[in-house]
């Protein structure tokens, strides 16, 4: 019984084309990053298996025999095709997107920017299911890592280089009130400090503007801290408490709710918002849709309410 293996490497056939091209062993080695000795090593097999010598030398160069000028456009054909089925993008197309992923906002960003993005996912992502929570500062990068959530909406954090991130926009601080409050219309620095508060703290965290007004000897009333930024603008719209909160949420909550608005009395830096992901995501064409659609539902949403 033949046992022989008729079965060819098709790396012998890239060999092949580049001694052909370039007229010599050395001259392929170069191109295919390959040592000469592998090269002509490759060569002795595939003239082993074709039963041909392949080339003939004439001078520095090496001349194809009659089979190989023959079999080389069908053999360049079949190459160019494979090279480009191998490095070939099919088509993306949102519309098949079958699958979940999970996005880590904070409430104030949920409530301004998931309308709009899940009104377009609707249209043109229809089984895309998106998850939205919360994920604690010092959990991020661990979370991106293990796969557990996709894309985090958060102000600045530490993390690797493994992480990528993109700026959004810069946010700052102003002040809610009870439509009838005494500062309703004009809010002192004095009045601010001596008032009482409602903060919010959806993990119990410490809340950073109360850090950083103690690090510079001030100090506020809280009387209430809430879990959620919406519950708390309702408490201020219904008593004389005050709350602080970014500009393009109260903006949104003007539309809503009885309240007032006032620029915060203390001069602090806006600070910016970022997105975060896990750098194996980067040329993710789904993940680079996706999040690119987060990206402009979040601007989209705070921008218009700046102008």
């Amino acid at each position: 019984m033949d046992r022989t293996d008729n079965r060819i490497d098709l790396n012998l056939f890239r060999v092949l084309d580049a001694i052909y091209s370039h007229g010599g062993v050395s001259a392929a080695a170069r191109v295919l990053h390959l040592t000469q000795p592998a090269v002509t090593h490759a060569l002795q097999r595939l003239r082993d298996q074709l039963g041909d010598p392949l080339f003939v030398r004439q001078g520095n160069r090496l001349l194809p025999t009659e089979k190989v000028r023959t079999m080389m456009p069908a053999v360049q054909l079949h190459l160019k095709g494979l090279h480009a089925s191998a490095h070939a993008q099919p088509r993306f197309d949102p519309a098949q997107l079958d699958l979940e992923l999970t996005v880590g906002f904070r409430d104030i960003l949920e409530s301004i920017a998931l309308p709009s993005l899940l009104a377009r996912i609707e249209q043109h992502a229809p089984q895309l299911r998106v998850v939205s929570r919360r994920v604690a500062a010092d959990d991020v990068e661990r979370e991106l890592a293990a796969g557990t959530v996709d894309l985090v909406v958060d102000r600045p954090l530490r993390a690797s280089a493994h992480i990528s991130r993109k700026r959004l926009l810069d946010e700052s601080l102003v002040v809610v009130m009870c439509a009838d409050h005494p500062c309703a219309t004009q809010l002192r620095r004095s009045e601010y400090m001596s008032a009482r508060h409602v903060a919010v703290s959806a993990l119990g965290e410490a809340n950073a503007l109360d850090m950083l007004l103690g690090q510079n000897g001030m100090f506020r009333h809280v009387q209430l801290v809430c879990q959620h930024y919406f519950s708390a603008c309702q408490i201020a719209a219904a008593t004389q408490m005050l709350l602080t909160v970014p500009r393009s949420y109260a903006n949104h909550l003007a539309t809503l709710l009885p309240i007032a608005v006032q620029p915060l009395p203390i001069r602090l830096k806006a600070f910016p918002i970022l997105a975060y992901w896990h750098a194996s995501k980067d040329d993710d064409r789904a993940h680079i849709w996706f999040r690119q659609w987060v990206f402009e539902a979040i601007t989209q949403a705070i921008e218009p309410v700046r102008s």
